[in-house]
Order: structure tokens, then C-alpha cells, then sequence
């Protein structure tokens, strides 16, 4: 089984991307709507993090090079509705294992990402 934490704070993309992973059978999925949670959590072992980058509490970017400082070897792709090229750069640099665009063109093609990585 495939660990994934999904950390957004979007409540209606937490639920649609946990149900969609959990629907295909081969995840076991947590979600944190609040980053600073998601910190203290990852102290498990996750194999993915699908990490959104602007969040009212914390910038995904600052998460990123916090779980990149204590959880090696965990695959993090980052999401976004906002991007720019210093952001999409600054998140390869920090570590980051993809970028992905929301709204997502298919829920099909997250899963996808998530399996690139692995």
C-alpha cells in the first residue's frame, strides 16, 4: 500500500483527490488541511506528499524544505492554481519531484505523477 499525505488548504481538493485515491485500492491516504499539522505528522513515513504551495499559514515552499530537512527520500510534487517560473524553480531546487497545476486536467493524470515518482 502506497502512503500519501495530501497537504492543502482547500477542503474541496482534500476530499476530491482522497477519494479518488482511495476509490483506485492502492493508497492509504491522510490529509491535512493546515500545514503546520502536516508537519507534525510526517514524522510517519509517507512515500508522496502532494503539497500545495500557497496556503494562509505557511508557504508550501517553506513545508517543502522543512520535509526535505527531515523525511529524505520522501517524494513531494507540489500543486498550485498559481504559477510562475521563480516558484516552479525554487521548488525543483528545494526538492521538489514534480509540479502540477490545479485544476487538475483529470484526476487520472495526479495518479500518474504519483506513480512517476515511485
Amino acid at each position: 500500500m502506497i502512503k500519501i499525505a495530501i497537504v492543502d488548504d482547500e477542503q474541496g481538493i482534500l476530499d476530491m483527490i482522497e477519494k479518488y485515491l482511495l476509490r483506485v485500492g492502492e493508497y492509504e491516504v491522510h490529509t491535512f488541511s493546515n500545514p503546520l499539522v502536516a508537519l507534525l505528522a510526517l514524522n510517519e513515513s509517507y512515500d508522496v506528499v502532494l503539497l500545495d504551495i500557497m496556503m494562509p499559514q505557511m508557504n508550501g515552499l517553506d513545508v517543502l524544505i522543512q520535509i526535505q530537512e527531515k523525511h529524505l527520500g520522501v517524494k513531494v510534487i507540489m500543486m498550485t492554481a498559481y504559477s510562475t517560473l521563480d516558484k516552479v524553480l525554487k521548488s525543483h531546487q528545494e526538492g521538489a519531484t514534480h509540479y502540477i497545476m490545479k485544476p487538475f486536467s483529470s484526476l487520472k493524470d495526479l495518479e500518474a505523477r504519483i506513480k512517476e515518482v515511485l
